[in-house]
C-alpha cells in the first residue's frame, strides 16, 4: 500500500482547517449568499443570470476619461485572469453586455465631498454600471467584478439590481513609514488592496523620531541626515498620488509636530526647545524632543515647509500630528517657562494648544485644513480642525459636541492585533450614542493604522489584511451589516481576492515558514503549530522583547498571522458538533476535530526533530509541548461526549489548569484555539 509522504498529509490536513489556503471558493454558486465586500448598502437577486464569456463586452457610453477607461481596463484584466477567458478590450463596443454610464466624467482626483455612489443593474442579457461620477464607478467595477460566480460549471453574473453608496465619507488608512520604511512597491500594493475594498484615504505617517520619509527641496538636510538615506522622492510621491487617485483614494500625508521631531532636528537643531546633539531613534516610545512653540523662526520655517508640502500634496486636507508631546524639554528651558508664565499658561497642554492654533493657521494659509491626533482638541479648537481619536469615542464625542469634524481610529490600531470580529464590531457611531443627529454627521468616519515597531516591508502585508477589508466593511455598510459568521465567509473569499492582487498576507507567512524550517515539508509541519496562535499585541511584544528599530524581524512570531483562519473555523465545527441535530453533520464534525487534534499530537516529534537543527524555532518550544498536550485534551473530551461518561474530576481539574497555562502570554504569542477547546471540556464535564 501507498503511504502519503508526510508533506502531502500535512498539507491536507491545513487546507482542510484553513491554515495554508483558505477554504473558500471566490466563485460561490448562483443559489448562495453573495461574496460581496462591503455588503452594498442595497441589494435585490431575482433569478436567472448571464453568461460570463468571450463575447463579453463594455462600452463606456460615449465618456472619455483617461482614469476611467484605465480602471476599465484593469477590470477586464482581472476578469480575464480569473476565468481564462480572452476578452476584447474596447471601450466602445457596439451592443455591450455592460454598459457605464457616467454624469460628470470630468474627476481628476478624490475629494471628501466626491459623490461616491453607484448603481448596478443585470437582467437579460445587458448590465448597466450608473454612478453620478467616475469615482463612483470606480467602486462600482469592483463590485461588478466579485459578482462573477461559477453556475452549472459555467461563469455568471446574477441577476441583481445593488444601489450602493458609503455610510461614511472618510475611510482611511494610515500606514507608518518611519519606525521601518516601506519601499514603493509596498505602498502600491497597499492602494491596489484598497482600492478593492473601497477605501478612499491613505493617511501617510511620513515623519517621526525614527525617519523623516519625504524629500524637501527647501530643506534638504531633512533627509540627508534625519533617513538613513531612506525617503521618497517628490518625483515618487507625485506617481504615488496619481496612482492612487486613479482608483478613487486621496493621500493625506501625516508631518508630526511639536513632538516626535527627533528626526527633524538631527539636521536642524535650532528648532529644537533644548540644544544638545540629536540623532535618529533607534528605540521606540515617547522623546523628550520638541519644537520650540515660543520662537517666530519655528513658525517661519513651518510656513516654508507646509507650503512646499502643499504644493506637492494636492489633498485639501494636511495631518500635522500633535500627539505624545511630552512637555518635558518645553520645562527644561527656562526662556519657554517665561513665556508661560508671560502669556497666563499653567501647563504645557495649554502651550500646545497655542502652537497648535499657529500651526492650523499656517495651513490654512496655504489653503489646507488641518488633521491632527486628539490632543490638538480644546474648547477653543477652531471648528475648521478634523480630530482624528486614537483615545476613543468618547474623545471622539467630545469633539462632535463642540462642532468638530471626527474620525475614529482607537479600536482599529493593527498593531494591538486584534480578531477581525473585534475590531469589526466597534462602530465609530455606537449604538445608543448621545450624539444628536446633527453631531453624528461630523462624524467622519475611520481609519484603520498600521504603526511599524515590529513590521517590515516582508511581515507588512500579513499584519494589515485580510483584517483591513472588515473594517472597510464596517466604514462603507450600514451599521445592521453585523453578522460576524457572514463576514468571515466573504473575508475569506476576499483573502483570496486580494491575494490575486499581489498582496503577501497569505504567501508571506508561507514563505517565513519555509526559511525558518528550511524548506517546503518542514514548513508545513511547523504550520500545523503556527496554525494554532497569533502574535502578541504591540505593546506585550514591547514589553517582553524591548523591540527596537535594529530588532530582527524574523522569527517565528514575525510570521504568524493575527486572527489566524483555524480561530473561526474551530469555533465553527465545535460548535456543529455540539449542537448539530442533523446526525450526518454532527459525524463530520467529529471526524474534523479528531483529525485536527490527531495532527497537534503528531506534531510534537516532528517538531522537536525541526528545532534540533534550527535555534530560531526554540522560540516555540513552550507552545510546541503545550500543543500536544492540547491535542490530547481535545481527543479525550470527544471520547468522554461519545460514550456519556465524565472524565474524573481529577483529569478535568487538570485540564483546566492546562487551558489557563496555555492562556497565558508565552513566547510572544497567544493560542487562538482555546475557547472551543473549553466547550469541549466542559460538555465532557456534564455527564
Amino acid at each position: 500500500m501507498n503511504h502519503p509522504s508526510p508533506l502531502r498529509h500535512y498539507r491536507n490536513q491545513l487546507v482542510r482547517f484553513g491554515v495554508l489556503c483558505l477554504i473558500a471558493s471566490p466563485f460561490m454558486s448562483a443559489q448562495t449568499s453573495n461574496t460581496l465586500l462591503p455588503k452594498p448598502a442595497q441589494m435585490t437577486v431575482a433569478t436567472g443570470s448571464i453568461p460570463f464569456t468571450g463575447n463579453f463586452t463594455v462600452s463606456l457610453g460615449g465618456t472619455h476619461n483617461p482614469i476611467l477607461e484605465a480602471a476599465t481596463r484593469r477590470t477586464l484584466d482581472a476578469l480575464e485572469l480569473s476565468t481564462g477567458i480572452p476578452l476584447g478590450k474596447e471601450m466602445q463596443a457596439p451592443d455591450a453586455t455592460l454598459t457605464i454610464q457616467v454624469q460628470d466624467p470630468s474627476g481628476t482626483r478624490p475629494t471628501l465631498d466626491t459623490d461616491e455612489s453607484y448603481s448596478i443593474h443585470s437582467t437579460g442579457n445587458k448590465i448597466v454600471l450608473k454612478a453620478g461620477n467616475i469615482f463612483g464607478a470606480l467602486h462600482g467595477l469592483e463590485t461588478f467584478q466579485q459578482l462573477l460566480q461559477v453556475e452549472g460549471g459555467n461563469y455568471v453574473i446574477p441577476t441583481v439590481q445593488i444601489d450602493d453608496a458609503p455610510r461614511f465619507p472618510w475611510r482611511g488608512f494610515m500606514l507608518d513609514v518611519s519606525r521601518h520604511f516601506m519601499p514603493l512597491p509596498v505602498i502600491y500594493r497597499t492602494l491596489d488592496g484598497m482600492a478593492a475594498v473601497k477605501l478612499n484615504v491613505f493617511h501617510w505617517h511620513l515623519t517621526d523620531d525614527q525617519g523623516f520619509r519625504v524629500e524637501s527641496k527647501r530643506f534638504p538636510q531633512l533627509t540627508q541626515v534625519g533617513s538613513d538615506h531612506l525617503f521618497y522622492t517628490q518625483d515618487q510621491v507625485r506617481a504615488v498620488i496619481a496612482y492612487a487617485s486613479a482608483r478613487g483614494i486621496r493621500v493625506v500625508p501625516e508631518f508630526d509636530v511639536p513632538g516626535h521631531v527627533t528626526s527633524w532636528l538631527i539636521g536642524m537643531p535650532e528648532l529644537g526647545s533644548i540644544q544638545r546633539p540629536y540623532a535618529i531613534a533607534r528605540t521606540f516610545g515617547v522623546w523628550d524632543g520638541a519644537l520650540d512653540p515660543t520662537k517666530d523662526s519655528t513658525y517661519q520655517f513651518l510656513d516654508a515647509f507646509i507650503g512646499e508640502m502643499a504644493d506637492l500634496f494636492p489633498d485639501e486636507y494636511m495631518h500635522m500630528g500633535g500627539d505624545e508631546s511630552n512637555g518635558k524639554d518645553w520645562k527644561a528651558n527656562p526662556q519657554i517657562v517665561d513665556f508661560m508664565k508671560a502669556h497666563n499658561m499653567k501647563s504645557t497642554e495649554e502651550l500646545q494648544a497655542y502652537f497648535s492654533a499657529r500651526v492650523l493657521e499656517l495651513v490654512k494659509g496655504h489653503h489646507k485644513q488641518m488633521v491632527g491626533w486628539d490632543e490638538i482638541l480644546t474648547p477653543n479648537t477652531p471648528k475648521d480642525a478634523i480630530i482624528q481619536s486614537w483615545r476613543g469615542v468618547e474623545s471622539l464625542a467630545v469633539a462632535s459636541k463642540q462642532g468638530n469634524r471626527g474620525i475614529l481610529s482607537a479600536p482599529y490600531y493593527l498593531d494591538g492585533m486584534k480578531t477581525s470580529e473585534r475590531m469589526y464590531l466597534d462602530d465609530p457611531i455606537p449604538e445608543g450614542s448621545a450624539l444628536t443627529a446633527e453631531q453624528q454627521k461630523l462624524v467622519l468616519g475611520g481609519e484603520a493604522c498600521m504603526w511599524a515597531e515590529q513590521i517590515t516591508p516582508q511581515t507588512v502585508d500579513s499584519r494589515v489584511w485580510p483584517r483591513t477589508a472588515a473594517l472597510a466593511e464596517r466604514f462603507w455598510s450600514p451599521r445592521e451589516t453585523r453578522d460576524v459568521p457572514d463576514m468571515y465567509r466573504r473575508l475569506a473569499v476576499e483573502s483570496l481576492r486580494l491575494d490575486a492582487l499581489g498582496l503577501t498576507h497569505i504567501s508571506g507567512p508561507q514563505s517565513g515558514l519555509r526559511q525558518l524550517a528550511g524548506g517546503e515539508e518542514g514548513a508545513a509541519q511547523l504550520a500545523v503549530l503556527a496554525s494554532t496562535l497569533s502574535p502578541v499585541s504591540f505593546g506585550e511584544r514591547y514589553h517582553q522583547q524591548r523591540t527596537s528599530q535594529l530588532t530582527p524581524m524574523g522569527n517565528p512570531v514575525d510570521y504568524l498571522r493575527p486572527d489566524p483562519a483555524l480561530r473561526e473555523n474551530l469555533l465553527l465545527i465545535a460548535d456543529r458538533y455540539l449542537h448539530s441535530t442533523s446526525p450526518a453533520e454532527h459525524s463530520a464534525a467529529r471526524q474534523q476535530l479528531e483529525s485536527l487534534f490527531q495532527s497537534w499530537i503528531d506534531s510534537g516529534p516532528r517538531f522537536d526533530s525541526l528545532a534540533a537543527d534550527n535555534p530560531r524555532l526554540r522560540q516555540l518550544s513552550e507552545r510546541r509541548v503545550q500543543l500536544v498536550k492540547l491535542g490530547t485534551l481535545g481527543v479525550q473530551a470527544l471520547k468522554a461526549i461519545d460514550s456519556h461518561k465524565a472524565p474524573s474530576p481529577t483529569w478535568i481539574e487538570q485540564q483546566n489548569a492546562l487551558l489557563k497555562e496555555a492562556g497565558s502570554h508565552a513566547e510572544l504569542t497567544d493560542f487562538v484555539v482555546l475557547p472551543p477547546l473549553q466547550q469541549l471540556l466542559e460538555a465532557a464535564g456534564k455527564y
